[in-house]
């Protein structure tokens, strides 16, 4: 892996945890039953293998721990998590190429204390919310963005999305005005939006007999001179289990069964995210600032690409909690029996979990 930005110690005090150290720990974390950071700064002190391999000669505070988290690391963490996420765009396979790059594009709320102050979303609840593009043709996380729990949603699409890539989007990002604003800077899109909106049709296609789709149709959307779209736009009609989906969309080289397989696709982030909160820890928080809590998210999407890669490479799959629960059994027999060589960060070339704590 190219070079990252060198960490350097803010004052006169000595850097007490490398980066390379502080990214193996949270690795640990995300990997291992960790459910808090006193948790895991015990396993670093009394387990044989993090002691030798994870922690910093000598060990590491609380207190040392807590500022390295909450106030440094957060360009390194990043740029670790840009080169792995290109370096898995690269490997994993394009699932479906013949619909164009699609990108899921959603928003996830966590639970905050109520001294995340920055964190408000109403009263006596604290929430902070993650912004992530799902990169849905390989399964991998993309860009991610961060605001707290009132982080409007709708203005992070042209955001996370790159030129030639197709928004996946669910009825809460439906705005007739922002479909027109995506239509004028081409930004491309395929958005649910709800069943008793206004249609008025301009050109209706026909459909295929037996088709899971019902309608298609160049349409303006609400009422005009009200909430009415000023651009015409495509709108696609499926259904799938007696529920009915109505997908606008500016996708006009699509066949109307592409578009439905297309926004189809977009359940795999939901899942994403289950998975991620449940089997990744990443929500069991370790960090109360914004920068802190940045941090933790960083660490669990470089462990997700980390586990995507690793199960790709050696299981031609995609990432399961099976295979985690495997690796953890491997971590815990292989490399506590004999554990690797300590290498630096950069030279992450083909993670393979077995090794994954020597080669961060």
């Amino acid at each position: 892996m190219a070079t990252i930005p060198a960490l350097e110690s803010r004052g006169n005090r000595p850097l007490q945890m490398s980066f390379e150290e502080h990214l193996k720990a949270l690795i640990f974390f995300h990997l291992e039953d960790h459910t808090s950071a006193q948790h895991l700064l015990q396993a670093l002190e009394e387990d044989d293998f993090a002691r030798s391999e994870i922690a910093p000669t000598g060990g590491i505070k609380k207190s040392s721990f807590s500022e390295a988290t909450n106030t440094r690391g957060l360009e390194q963490f990043l740029s670790v998590f840009e080169k792995l996420q290109q370096q898995a765009a690269h490997l994993l396979p394009d699932c479906d190429p013949d619909l164009g790059r699609l990108v899921a594009v959603d928003g996830s709320l966590i639970d905050a204390t109520l001294s995340m102050e920055w964190a408000d979303y109403r009263e006596r609840a604290k929430k902070a919310k993650t912004h992530i593009g799902f990169d849905l043709n390989r399964g991998i996380p993309g860009k991610i963005f961060f605001t707290n729990g009132k982080g409007a949603e709708r203005p992070f699409v042209a955001e996370v999305l790159s030129p030639g890539e197709t928004g996946v989007i669910d009825r809460g990002y439906q705005s007739h005005d922002m479909f027109d604003l995506w239509q004028e800077e081409g930004t491309l899109f395929l958005c649910r939006i709800k069943s008793k909106t206004v249609k008025t049709v301009i050109e209706a296609h026909p459909v295929v007999p037996g088709s899971i789709v019902f309608y298609d149709a160049v349409v303006v959307l609400g009422t005009a001179g009200i909430n009415g779209t000023k651009k015409p736009l495509r709108l696609v009609g499926y259904d799938v289990d007696g529920v009915r989906y109505w997908i606008a969309t500016n996708r006009y080289d699509l066949s109307a069964e592409q578009a439905a397989a297309a926004y189809k696709l977009r359940w795999d982030i939901e899942n994403f995210f289950g998975w991620w909160k449940r089997h990744l820890k990443v929500y069991h928080l370790i960090a109360r600032s914004r920068h802190g809590l940045m941090v933790q998210i960083l660490a669990g999407l470089i462990t997700y690409l980390l586990l995507a890669i690793y199960c790709h490479e050696h299981y031609h799959e995609k990432v399961s909690i099976e295979r985690v629960r495997q690796l953890r059994m491997q971590i815990q027999n292989e490399l506590h029996a004999a554990p690797a060589n300590a290498e630096n960060v950069d030279n992450i070339k083909e993670p393979d979990l077995q090794n994954l704590y020597a080669k961060t």
